[in-house]
């Protein structure tokens, strides 16, 4: 049986396609790629309409309508998603802080899996904006152990931050 449908949607292209495309092409203000989408569903709904192909009389008819209705509903449904240009945004903007929150709970978060010395040196250098040499006598350590800590503990605050997935 598919292959007498598909028999009868060959025969049923080959005579009406070229003067549905033509009267298709005319409703889309010459707009050929869109009169191409429109003859090709009409004919793929002729397909799904099994009793259209075997009506011979009225094959032409239902066809030009259906590409007809195809059109309208196309710009209808263009119509209602016209874009409106403005000068102003309709909301604007707030700054809410939740990124700045949540970029908090992730350093936090990760801060927690370093070691107590490798939070110690960042809490010194990069919270509380100490220098090396303060950092080192703040925390009673050499400078070269507060620079070696800190590149250590950036690196592995980066590489908690990625496994938390806020690696950027």
């Amino acid at each position: 049986m598919r292959t007498d449908t598909d028999a009868l949607l060959r025969a049923l292209h080959d005579e009406h396609a070229g003067a549905l495309w033509a009267y298709v092409v005319g409703l889309t203000n010459g707009d050929r790629a869109q009169a191409q989408d429109v003859v090709q569903e009409t004919f793929l709904r002729a397909w799904r309409n099994p009793q259209v192909l075997r009506s011979a009389g009225s094959a032409r008819g239902w066809l030009f309508t259906v590409a007809k209705r195809i059109v309208i509903d196309e710009w209808r449904t263009s119509r209602s998603r016209r874009e409106r240009v403005t000068e102003q945004l309709p909301e604007q903007p707030v700054a809410d802080g939740v990124d700045h929150t949540l970029d908090r709970q992730l350093v936090f978060t990760a801060m927690r899996t370093l070691s107590v010395e490798h939070r110690a040196v960042l809490h010194e250098c990069f919270f509380r904006g100490s220098s090396v040499a303060q950092a080192a006598e703040s925390l009673g350590i050499p400078t070269g152990t507060v620079k070696s800590r800190s590149h250590y503990a950036l690196r592995a605050l980066r590489l908690a931050l990625d496994e938390l997935g806020a690696g950027r």
